[in-house]
């Protein structure tokens, strides 16, 4: 059986990513049958985040303002506690730049491991209000992923495959990509948003038929 490719163009600091990722686990889980092919694609939640990230506080209240700040999160929380995504978002102090993340993410390709990488990403983020724009914090989670840290340290500290990411960011404008999660199907058919799972679950179906 030919496997079925899902792009998944996401942010690691995106929240609703991290919530789509698990729920995709759960519509792979409903389809054991299928054979899935998960390419992880980079997307940037906001663009302007300097290179040395930024204070999450202050990020938030730039964006969103000091009143939503109460309650901001609230849906987030009750969607995470029905399909098992454990934030913690009162860890979380710095926003950081996603660049280097994505570019580590994109080197975990060719090893089969950026399902796992990712995972590790959101977790250190969202869960564990780790700095993932920190290479150092970046070249650990490559090693506990099976990754060579000692590698991915050395080319975090270049300018390889930046280029790369930023043409990607771009495809994914041009295609009309405006917020993420956002799934593309067999490279045929996108569904945005943080879908539940037995909506991806059905798309998968859909190309697996």
């Amino acid at each position: 059986m030919k496997a079925i490719s899902i792009d998944v163009i996401s942010d690691v600091i995106c929240p609703w990513c991290f919530l789509g990722k698990r729920r995709l686990d759960k519509a792979i889980a409903l389809l054991a049958g299928v054979k899935i092919e998960v390419n992880w694609r980079p997307f940037f939640l906001d663009p302007t985040i300097p290179a040395e990230g930024m204070s999450r506080r202050t990020y938030l209240e730039n964006k969103f303002g000091t009143e939503r700040l109460k309650t901001i999160h609230d849906p987030l929380i009750a969607a995470g506690k029905a399909d098992g995504v454990p934030y913690a978002f009162d860890k979380i102090t710095r926003t950081p730049n996603t660049m280097d993340a994505h570019r580590l993410i994109r080197w975990s390709h060719a090893s089969g491991k950026q399902h796992n990488v990712s995972e590790r990403l959101f977790m250190a983020y969202f869960n564990g209000g780790l700095d993932i724009g920190d290479r150092t914090m970046l070249a650990k989670i490559a090693g506990e992923a099976g990754m060579d840290g000692s590698d991915v340290s050395t080319k975090l500290d270049s300018d390889a495959d930046v280029a790369a990411v930023n043409a990607e960011v771009e495809h994914a404008y041009r295609m009309g990509v405006t917020g993420v999660p956002c799934f593309i199907f067999a490279q045929k058919q996108g569904l945005m948003g943080a879908q539940p799972a037995e909506v991806l679950a059905e798309a998968i179906n859909q190309f697996a038929a």
